[in-house]
Formats: C-alpha cells, structure tokens, sequence
C-alpha cells in the first residue's frame, strides 16, 4: 500500500514535471522567434546605417563642390567686372580708331535687273559684310570670350550639383 501511494506521488510528480516541459518549451519557442526577429531588425538597422553613411558622404563632397563652384562663380564675377572695364575701354579705343580710318563702302550685289530700292538679296547682302577689325583688338576679346565660357561651365556645374544634392536629399 505505502508502495502504491509513493508511485501516485511519483506519477503525480512526473505528470507536472512533463506539464511544466511544455509550458517551457512555448517559451523558449516564443524566445527563438524573437530572437530571429531581432536579428532581421538589427540587419534593417546596418543597412539603413551605411545608406545613411554613404549619403553623408556624398553631401559632403556634394557640399564641397558647391563651395568650390561658388569659389569660382565670385572669381568670374569679378574677372566679368574687370572685363567689362577693359571692353568698355578696348571699345572707345576701336571707335576712335575706326573713326580715323574712313569706312569703306560695301559692294551691293543686286540681281541683274533689280531694282536697288527694291532688291532685298543685295541689302542683306550689305548687312552681311563686316567692317575690317584689326587683328590686334580681334585678339584682346580672345580672353573675354572664354571667361565669359568658364562662367557659363561654371553655373552648369553648379546647377547639376545642385540637382544632385536635392536628389540624394529626397532619396534617403
């Protein structure tokens, strides 16, 4: 009898034990699965960290070339200014020389019995002909001209890495 009492107890003992594995068992499952999401959340979090870093990375280049492009833009303002001075100069001087030198009258073409009142060929044609300029001031708008390209590139440049950055800004 005391034996059978004692194997109740044991199976009793048993029963809670096997009741209480279980129950032990949904936890550690439940503990798995979060641990698996965890793991996927901090790789989301990686990811979203070197995008971050890489679009960092290109705001600043992205704002050093806007300050090196505005470097430049000041420098052209400057040198267009200087420029201006020295064509509004250069450009008195070619008046004066060409008032010196008597214009030479252009040939007009006139298509053979037209009427030169009439005759839109031959006047476009005169409008056409350039006064002779010496190769001297043809010359000094040489650098003119290409400062005036360089600010034009250089307000290019500056648009596209303007556009860049709005992209980058509104990718991330």
């Amino acid at each position: 009898m005391i034996g059978t009492v004692l194997d109740a107890i044991l199976m009793l003992l048993l029963v809670s034990a096997i009741a209480y594995g279980v129950r032990l068992d949904r936890r550690l499952k439940a503990v798995r699965e979060g641990q698996a999401a965890f793991a996927g959340a901090i790789a989301e979090l990686n990811s979203a960290a070197g995008r971050a870093e890489s679009a960092l990375k290109t705001l600043r280049e992205a704002g050093q070339e806007t300050d090196l492009l505005h470097d430049r833009i000041v420098k052209a303002r400057a040198l267009k200014q200087e420029l201006e001075g020295l064509l509004a100069r250069e450009g008195r001087e070619v008046r004066t020389a060409m008032a010196a030198v008597p214009a030479a009258e252009p040939k007009l073409k006139m298509a053979p019995g037209a009427d030169p009142a009439t005759d839109l060929y031959g006047k476009l044609e005169s409008l056409a002909v350039a006064p002779d300029v010496p190769g001297e001031a043809a010359e000094r708008f040489a650098p003119v001209l290409q400062a005036l390209a360089a600010n034009h590139a250089a307000k290019q440049s500056l648009n596209r890495a303007r556009r860049s950055l709005d992209e980058d800004l509104f990718a991330a």
